[in-house]
């Protein structure tokens, strides 16, 4: 299996420089990932360029569920609703297997007669949508069978629930396994590249020029599509082109806490209604995920901030149904992200379009907007057709319904085997099945380097969670350049953690360093930024608004400086 080593990295800039491909795609995020996965597998040369980490911005940033939407069925999006459940089927039965599992959720009623009456047959249409599904179908529960499933929950906040099945995905390994398996069919794949310009033959974009941030050297690709693929940033990555787009984008804010397992005693994950949307208590590992907001955002947009009042929302909001209620002190971790919806009438986001469209403002130039998480192959495709639509020859369909991810060959196999690896390997199962839901075939690997160094086989320190060997493939095999890209994305040590990480940094440090050739000068730097991205973030999220809390969050430096020329 392809890595995205160092060394692959230099290999692809080296091959992409002042070469021509059929599709040159920027950004490195699920949709950007997605595109670059498609075009290969159709047989077209291809390149990506991701100018900070892959899923640094909203791909590591989600509720990590990949879902229909139920409440999309309220706003009558059968059609979303249908495409998304189908993708949802997709990744957990054929694509990502190793990435996905299904996750039980408990919608509490709290009127009797109609309200079990009207959610129950969106949720009975939510299940047929989903036919022939892999997940279970929807239980109806009394109030005590409720209880019994979360003992969280108040007595006095339900008359009754009902019970149904999604799934979720680590939203950042399953990106940078999406650039990876795009890597092994012949993608030329590359981060901390930032397109900086694009190249024009009259009104026909023709490539684009990029600046290679790790080693301050400027390359330029030719293409004959490119794809703008860049989320939140779609608008001033068009602006390169120096034309109005056919559609906009917005950010919206969406914040997530994580809280330990046991500060909510349940079997089972929630979502409840609010004012304005809906709030998912989701398991995570030993944790919970709780989230999310909805609002407009227009600031920085690399690290948008998470306020106190942001979070003091969430805490209240979650707080009405649990018996013993959250306080500050239980929150071990927070993340905002972004979401780019297309830009409607509304003032209010959470009514933005979670649609997407493929557009092409220029010749040459094809931009993907809008969407959601789980539709990200949708989107792909759509837009790789738009390319191909464009190019010179015949291009085959699509194929990445077909296509598993690196990793998922095999996995059902060696899930069944798990205790047989445990006992060859020497690691508990536990571990084993750890790493087979985070690796999959390729834990072998991983079993390999411990082999060869039965040192990594121990815990990280501070993150016990992890273990040392996971840090030195990240930074050998995964394609983390910086300590931020280990504890932020590769793993979720800065949100699973109280201390955010900062424990387990100087060790994760020192190993990723014996990997990419680090000084002791440049470990112990990329220990004082990790500290500093710390402590800025638990600075913003002290300010009791938005303005506020950017700046305090903007108070701590980039571990690359991202140049505009």
């Amino acid at each position: 299996m392809t890595v995205l080593s160092p060394q692959a990295r230099h290999a692809a800039l080296t091959a992409l420089d002042g070469a021509e491909v059929d599709v040159l795609v920027i950004g490195g995020g699920v949709v950007g990932a997605g595109c670059a996965l498609d075009a290969v597998t159709r047989g077209l040369s291809v390149g990506l360029l991701e100018a900070r980490d892959f899923a640094s911005g909203t791909s590591s940033r989600s509720s990590k569920l990949i879902h229909g939407g139920l409440r999309y069925l309220e706003m009558l999006d059968f059609g979303l609703v249908r495409e998304a459940l189908r993708e949802r089927g997709l990744i957990l039965s054929r694509l990502a297997p190793h990435l996905a599992r299904p996750v039980r959720f408990l919608y509490p009623l709290q009127h009797r007669g109609w309200e079990r009456l009207y959610a129950g047959a969106g949720v009975t249409l939510y299940d047929a949508m989903s036919w022939p599904g892999t997940l279970p179908h929807h239980r109806h529960l009394t109030r005590r069978g409720a209880l019994r499933a979360c003992p969280a929950l108040r007595g006095d906040a339900l008359v009754g629930a009902l019970q149904y099945y999604d799934a979720q995905v680590d939203d950042a390994r399953h990106t940078m396994f999406l650039a990876r398996t795009a890597a092994s069919y012949g993608a030329h794949v590359a981060n901390r590249v930032r397109v900086v310009g694009l190249l024009r033959e009259g009104e026909r974009v023709t490539g684009v020029r990029a600046h290679d941030l790790e080693h301050d050297r400027t390359i330029e690709v030719r293409a004959q599509q490119v794809i703008n693929a860049t989320g939140v940033w779609t608008d001033d990555t068009q602006a390169l082109a120096g034309s109005r787009g056919q559609f906009h984008v917005r950010a919206s804010k969406g914040i997530h806490l994580v809280v330990p397992r046991d500060r909510i005693q349940s079997s089972t994950g929630l979502i409840l209604r609010t004012a304005t949307s809906v709030l998912f208590v989701i398991p995570w590992g030993r944790h919970w995920i709780v989230g999310t907001t909805d609002t407009d955002w227009a600031l920085d947009k690399a690290h948008p901030a998470a306020s106190s009042k942001d979070i003091d929302y969430l805490l209240t909001a979650v707080n009405r149904v649990l018996s013993t209620p959250l306080v500050r002190a239980d929150v071990e971790g927070v993340y905002a992200g972004l979401r780019p919806l297309l830009s409607g009438e509304s003032e209010s986001t959470s009514k933005l379009s979670r649609e997407h469209s493929v557009g092409s403002p220029v010749p040459g130039l094809v931009v993907v907007a809008g969407g959601k998480y789980t539709t990200y192959r949708v989107m792909a495709k759509d837009a790789v057709d738009a390319c191909a639509f464009n190019l010179a020859r015949a291009v085959p369909p699509s194929v990445t319904d077909r296509i598993p991810l690196a990793g998922a060959e095999g996995y059902p196999a060696l899930w069944n085997r798990r205790g047989l690896i445990a006992r060859g390997s020497g690691l508990h199962v536990a571990r084993i099945e750890h790493l087979l839901g985070r690796y999959g075939s390729l834990i072998h690997e991983l079993l390999t380097l411990i082999h060869d160094d039965p040192s990594l086989k121990e815990p990280l320190d501070g993150a016990d969670d992890y273990l040392r060997a996971e840090v030195v493939y990240a930074a050998a095999a995964e394609g983390a350049r910086h300590l931020e890209d280990v504890l932020t994305r590769r793993t979720r040590i800065s949100i699973e953690t109280f201390d955010r990480g900062t424990v387990a940094a100087p060790e994760a440090a020192a190993l990723m360093g014996r990997v990419l050739g680090w000084t002791p000068e440049q470990r112990d730097r990329e220990v004082e930024h990790y500290r500093l991205r710390v402590e800025a973030e638990r600075a913003s999220q002290e300010q009791q608004d938005d303005e506020t809390a950017d700046a305090a969050r903007l108070g701590a430096p980039e571990v690359v400086p991202v140049r505009l020329t």
